[in-house]
C-alpha cells in the first residue's frame, strides 16, 4: 500500500480522519507507522496529499490531512477482457487499476467456463475491493471504470461500437501478422482473450467491429503479463 486511500465516511471533520480494519493493520503491521509520521493519502475519486499520524493503537488510526494535488492522469486505454479464472481476475483487476486502465469490460467468450460467472469473487464489492487494492498500489484515487457483460454478441457488435468511440481497437492474439503498435498518441481499446484465446468466430465479431489484430512476440504470456506489456509498449 503506497497511498493510503481515504472515503468520506472516514472524516471526523473538514481535515481528521480515522482508520479502522484492513488499512489500520496494513500501517501497523506494515508500515510501522508511528504518530508524527506523515503518509501518502487521498481522497476516493478525489486529491491526493499528506496525514500526520496524531493517534494510533487498536482502536484506530487518527490523521489530521492536507489534499492538495490532483490524481495521476489516467491512461487513455480502455480493456475488453474475457472473464479470467477467479483466482486470476483478482490479480488483473488490482494490476489494471495500479497501471491507470481507464476502462474495464468483462466479458463471456466461448473458452470461459461458465462456473467463473458464479464465482464469490465476481460479487460487486469484491470486484470493487481490487480496484480500491491497485489504487492504493499505484498511487492513485479514481476507480475505472467497470463493465460485466455476460453476452459476448449482444455487447460486441451492439454496445461495443458505442463504447469504444473514436479509440483504436486492437485484438490481442498470438500469431496476428501485425506487431502490437509502440508510444500510441491516441486513446486505444484493447480485447484480451481468454486461455486458449479467442475463437475464430469472436476474432471474426472484433474485425467487423474495426478491431485490428496484433501480436506481442512467440511467447504465449498469462492474462497479467499481457497487460502489463501491452500498457508499457502502448504507453
Amino acid at each position: 500500500m503506497n497511498l493510503l486511500l481515504l472515503q468520506p465516511g472516514d472524516f471526523l471533520d473538514a481535515r481528521r480522519v480515522r482508520l479502522q480494519g484492513r488499512r489500520l493493520l496494513h500501517v501497523q503491521e506494515v508500515h510501522r507507522a508511528r504518530v508524527g509520521d506523515d503518509p501518502r493519502v487521498g481522497l476516493l475519486d478525489g486529491p491526493m496529499g499528506r496525514g500526520r499520524v496524531l493517534r494510533l493503537d487498536a482502536e484506530g488510526l487518527d490523521l489530521e490531512v492536507e489534499l492538495s494535488e490532483p490524481p495521476p492522469a489516467k491512461l487513455p486505454l480502455s480493456l475488453v477482457l474475457a472473464l479470467p479464472r477467479p483466482k486470476v481476475l483478482n490479480r488483473v483487476l488490482a494490476a489494471a487499476s495500479s497501471l491507470g486502465v481507464a476502462r474495464i469490460v468483462l466479458v463471456n467468450a466461448w473458452k470461459v467456463e461458465k462456473a467463473y460467472w458464479k464465482s464469490p469473487r465476481m460479487d460487486p464489492d469484491s470486484l470493487r475491493l481490487h480496484l480500491l487494492l491497485g489504487l492504493e498500489q499505484g498511487r492513485d484515487t479514481v476507480l475505472p471504470e467497470l463493465r460485466v457483460e455476460r453476452l459476448f454478441r449482444p455487447f460486441v457488435e451492439d454496445a461495443l461500437p458505442a463504447w469504444q468511440g473514436s479509440a483504436l481497437g486492437l485484438l490481442a492474439h498470438p500469431g496476428a501478422s501485425l506487431a502490437c503498435p509502440r508510444s500510441l498518441q491516441e486513446p486505444c481499446v484493447v480485447a484480451i482473450g481468454p486461455e486458449g484465446g479467442w475463437i475464430d468466430a469472436e476474432r471474426a465479431s472484433f474485425r467487423d467491429a474495426g478491431f485490428r489484430e496484433v501480436d506481442l512476440g512467440p511467447r504465449i504470456l498469462r492474462v497479467e503479463t499481457a497487460l502489463a506489456a501491452l500498457a508499457g509498449r502502448l504507453y
